[in-house]
């Protein structure tokens, strides 16, 4: 094929897809504008996840008339003038690609008024085309809908997920920079209802209490600014007690000079502060601001600015594990064993972390009954031996437990070698089966509790719990809205049922927040892949020998015992030709 220059309206549309990555996007790059044009109220309303409609309304500077159109060419901005402005860059954006990529992809509408100006201008743009431009009365500052997003690149659009992961792209963008800049007003209007409103109060208690509730907000702990590096870094923000762990990384947020950055080294200096104080698998809640002189980070990175580099990235490292270390050691409260004795309540011990002698006590309730009603069937298969593996191969031989290892592994004896158990993948298999099959038979047991539990959750769970109620409730869960970021609780799944309803909640919709990944489980199955696993017996935790051979008759007749529900192998098999090399037998 002959070398040829793209047509401008195609080289647009391919730019645009470096900037426009989403409905998200859309509205990330809004109100960075906003913010660097000074507003002090920003209003963003989204339809359908911002697939149909997304609206950014801001009170800020405003475009000069004269201006208006220059501002929809590409690389035209008012942030800088000469390559060396970029070591200085103190604005979000600077590259002047953002209005032109998102006009390029959608039918916009953008109208603004300038400071001292007597009346606004409106324009109307489809692809990136200007179909109208005409004089209009509006108040100071800019209002941009954005409509039918990729309506001219249908390869893109059929990539968009459902409206619900959009949906919650977009609050995770308007919430992250109402936590970068407390001291303005953000709102986000999501369909008919508004999900959420900063104060603008400029505290960042404030903002953290409207995303992740008042629990949170009021028991953050301040990070220390007392003692910051000698190379001009400033690490300040809010970060939870050991006891507000969640279930994944999405609550760890940082900022760097006011720009929310996806950075796994700053990420990991945070969690690394958090050593011997979190039990394993689990992860902080933190909000980290970092600001350094301009010149000594590079935020020309990636067209999506979501990512920098530093000059010297060992001492920014430093500098953030130092504070948020500091702080836990001088602030956090003593940890208190709560209701349940330890049982991986959210604000109690870790079970069987410091004392896992206790362990089979705390949990032995969960193994008593395991594979009660299929005794004979299991004897059956005992008698036959090996040939009782199922014929899929799917299944398991008879095993005959040897022992406990590390309180960990269960040592058992097959037809053909030693077998290691992990007990907690194991248990866990047994458990996810048990609960499927109750639900698919005449539901799943639950317990009411002594008293209705007020639970509060970050915005972004209370929103997904919310929109699956009904499932929740096929499930074992009685728990409806009670506002806001607040959920009522009466009952519980029985297998969880003594456990913290809000931790348990809390890990349901952070394993629900991967949803949007290709190979994610059904809504239905990912809810009780997390029940099970906070419920299954844990590593540590002593095992009587009648606990572990029932924990074994049970997975025998599980449908996939090789494996856990999230993957992970429930057993090693050592086959007796292994055995003979290894001691030269062979």
């Amino acid at each position: 094929m002959p070398i040829r220059v793209l047509p401008d309206q195609v080289a647009s549309q391919i730019a645009a897809g470096e900037v426009v990555e989403r409905p998200a996007s859309v509205v990330k790059e809004l109100i960075e504008n906003a913010i660097d044009a000074g507003a002090t109220t920003v209003d963003v309303e989204a339809r359908r996840g911002g697939k149909r409609f997304i609206r950014v309304v801001d009170d800020g500077s405003g475009v000069p008339r004269d201006e208006v159109e220059l501002a929809f060419h590409r690389h035209a901005t008012s942030k800088l003038t000469t390559a060396d402005d970029l070591e200085r860059i103190t604005t979000l954006g600077f590259r002047g690609e953002a209005l032109a990529s998102i006009a390029a992809v959608s039918r916009m509408t953008f109208a603004t008024r300038a400071d001292g100006e007597a009346v606004g201008t409106l324009l109307r743009l489809e692809g990136g085309e200007i179909i109208t431009r005409r004089e209009v009365g509006r108040p100071p500052g800019t209002a941009v809908i954005v409509e039918n997003l990729f309506f001219n690149v249908p390869a893109r659009r059929k990539f968009l997920r459902t409206d619900r992961t959009e949906r919650g792209h977009v609050e995770r963008w308007v919430t992250r920079y109402a936590m970068a800049y407390p001291e303005l007003r953000f709102a986000l209007t999501q369909g008919d209802r508004q999900v959420f409103q900063s104060p603008g109060s400029g505290e960042l208690r404030d903002v953290l209490i409207s995303v992740y509730g008042l629990d949170v907000g009021e028991k953050a702990l301040e990070v220390l600014a007392d003692d910051q590096s000698a190379d001009g870094i400033h690490v300040s923000g809010l970060i939870g007690p050991p006891s507000f762990h969640r279930a994944n990384r999405t609550y760890i947020t940082v900022f760097v000079n006011g720009r929310w950055v996806k950075d796994a080294s700053l990420t990991y200096a945070i969690s690394q502060a958090y050593h011997r104080l979190l039990p394993k698998g689990r992860h902080p809640l933190a909000v980290v601001k970092v600001d350094l002189p301009p010149s000594d980070v590079d935020v020309n990175v990636h067209p999506t600015k979501a990512e920098v580099r530093f000059r010297d990235g060992d001492a920014v490292f430093r500098a953030v594990q130092k504070a948020v270390r500091s702080t836990l050691l001088d602030r956090a409260p003593i940890r208190q064993l709560s209701r349940s004795d330890g049982q991986g309540a959210s604000h109690g011990a870790w079970p069987g972390a410091d004392v896992p002698g206790r362990g089979g006590e705390i949990r032995r309730d969960r193994l008593a009954g395991l594979g009660k009603g299929e005794e004979a069937a299991t004897r059956q298969l005992r008698l036959q031996g090996d040939s009782a593996a199922r014929p899929d191969g799917g299944g398991i031989p008879p095993l005959r437990v040897i022992g406990q290892l590390g309180t960990t592994y269960i040592v058992a004896e097959g037809p053909q070698g030693l077998v290691l158990l992990d007990q907690h993948a194991a248990h866990e298999r047994v458990l996810f089966e048990q609960l499927l099959s109750e639900r698919e038979r005449a539901g799943v047991a639950s317990q009411a509790l002594l008293e209705p539990a007020l639970v509060e959750l970050g915005r972004e769970a209370a929103a997904l719990l919310e929109e699956h109620v009904e499932t929740l409730g096929r499930l074992g869960f009685d728990a409806e809205s009670f506002g806001g970021s607040t959920m009522l609780v009466r009952s519980l799944p029985t297998i969880v049922a003594e456990d913290d309803p809000g931790q348990v909640l809390e890990d349901i919709a952070a394993d629900l927040l991967t949803g949007d990944q290709p190979l994610s489980l059904p809504v239905e199955e990912a809810i009780a892949r997390q029940v099970c696993k906070r419920a299954a017996v844990k590593a540590g935790q002593v095992l009587e020998r009648a606990e572990m051979q029932e924990l074994i008759r049970a997975l025998e007749q599980c449908e996939s015992p090789q494996t856990c529900p999230h993957g992970r192998p429930t057993m090693i098999h050592l086959t007796v030709e292994q055995l003979a090399r290894e001691f030269g037998r062979s």
